[in-house]
């Protein structure tokens, strides 16, 4: 998968708010799927579905502890947006430039 495509996977499998807020819940570290889904407002079944949209999307990866999953950012997946972002944030910083020495010159 190209880093253009990696990026969009993410993006998109950041479009889920409950998919965000599983994201900000592994942000202080690995927690295993039952840690994950207490005090989220879906199913624990459905926590696991939203786990394995972030696997695909390579935003989180897991291993497993002896009957249970334990899941954690998978930097390599952010790593892919914020390559999208500083391409992008290049381009437009090029395009003001551009626009800023062609007022310069007018």
């Amino acid at each position: 998968m190209n880093r253009k495509s990696a990026a969009a996977a993410a993006l998109a499998a950041l479009a889920d708010p409950t998919r965000r807020q599983l994201i900000e819940r592994l942000k202080a570290g690995p927690k295993a799927v039952g840690d994950l889904a207490r005090g989220v407002p879906v199913s624990r079944p459905a926590v696991s579905q939203h786990l394995a949209v972030l696997k695909a999307a390579g935003l989180v990866r897991d291993v497993a502890d002896g009957t249970r999953r334990v899941y954690e950012i998978d930097p390599k997946g952010l790593g892919a947006i914020r390559a999208w972002l500083d391409d992008m944030w290049g381009d437009a910083l090029g395009r003001f430039g551009a626009e800023l020495e062609k007022d310069d010159t007018d």
